[in-house]
């Protein structure tokens, strides 16, 4: 399983794996570089299926750091560009996920603590958000977006989506998970407005729907587009795998062809059990519940363990993140260790055992 094939539209994975956003913070004004080539281009080397970028914020106040990679700009098509060539002469699909960070924007990297940078400090941004809600007790207190706000922000995700078919990506993802800005909207943790993005369910995932439809509108019909979710806020009063079940449902109205489930990310305090496979059944239940294509992230670290999910119909694709750091080579270690008869690298031939 984990080394056959999965089409989606106009597309087909050569196996299972793919490589999970994850940000690097090593840009500069949303400039990808060169450690983004090597960082990505290897993980094509080393047999991912489909590999997707980090997070790349559709506006310079979207990003979570100053460093974060960006596609606001038609200036950024060309490094993208670049890295997107390497990858498909590699064997891998290109993917991109596109983001707002939202209330939890204007941070410092993680090496350097994570903290909240205010607005008046060098690298700080005034935030945005669904309500006047700030993540952490002391944290930054974002501006409720108003219409305008809103409407500025679904011309920023269209927009970036466009630039991101020009540089040849091939799938795109919609970020709306780990407490960004369109999981901010999901959540009634974070979303308390009373207008028509706020209160009912109906109205909260209002927003993202519109992104991914606005992005489904300009993104080929043969090509997929994924949407990211965080299926529980792992505490009581907010985000729900029942709310994510329904949710996943509309988007399948909405033309979205997987759900990429995560979970957590909008709360600071939430115990979650981290153990592994622990967001398995969430893409088990959004997949039995919608009939839609899901993909498992989450702890997931060994080709004996990610044939099981595939096997037991538990998901139909394997997201990949610190494994993948650990290893970039995983996907071939992993052939080998299940007798599929993957081809290498011609330059790697000679290391094959």
């Amino acid at each position: 399983m984990l080394f056959s094939p999965l089409s989606i539209r106009g597309i087909t994975l050569k196996n299972r794996i793919a490589v999970s956003p994850m940000c690097q913070y090593s840009s500069l004004d949303g400039f990808s570089s060169d450690w983004h080539l090597v960082h990505l281009g290897s993980r094509a080397v080393g047999g991912a299926g489909l590999v997707i970028t980090e997070a790349a914020a559709v506006s310079p106040e979207g990003r979570i750091t100053a460093h974060d990679l960006g596609l606001w700009d038609d200036s950024h098509i060309a490094g993208l560009k670049r890295i997107v060539d390497f990858l498909t002469e590699n064997g891998s699909v290109a993917g991109i996920q596109l983001a707002h960070a939202g209330r939890k924007a204007s941070h410092t990297r993680p090496w350097e603590g994570g903290k909240p940078i205010f607005p008046i400090e060098p690298e700080g941004w005034q935030t945005v958000g669904p309500s006047a809600i700030p993540f952490a007790e002391n944290g930054l207190l974002p501006t409720e977006l108003d219409a305008e706000g809103i409407a500025k922000i679904r011309a920023d995700f269209k927009t970036a989506a466009v630039r991101a078919l020009a540089a040849g990506f091939k799938v795109v993802e919609v970020h709306t998970a780990h407490g960004y800005l369109l999981h901010e909207f999901l959540s009634p943790i974070s979303n308390h407005r009373t207008d028509e993005y706020g209160g009912s369910f109906e109205n909260r995932v209002r927003f993202a729907r519109e992104i991914v439809q606005d992005v489904r509108g300009i993104w080929p019909d043969d090509l997929p587009v994924f949407v990211r979710v965080s299926a529980s806020d792992w505490i009581e009063g907010g985000w729900t795998i029942e709310d994510s079940v329904r949710f996943s449902a509309l988007l399948k109205q909405d033309g979205v062809d997987l759900i990429d489930c995560s979970s957590g990310g909008n709360v600071q305090k939430a115990v979650i059990p981290l153990v592994p496979g622990y967001q398995v059944p969430f893409a088990e239940q959004i997949k039995r519940e919608t009939g839609l294509p899901t993909g498992a992230v989450g702890l997931i670290t060994t080709a004996g363990q990610a044939e099981a999910i595939l096997t037991a119909g538990q998901a139909d694709l394997i997201l990949l993140a610190r494994e993948l750091l650990r290893d970039p080579y995983f996907p071939l270690h992993a052939a080998s260790e299940l007798g599929d008869d993957m081809e290498w690298p011609v330059q790697y031939q000679r290391a094959k055992r």
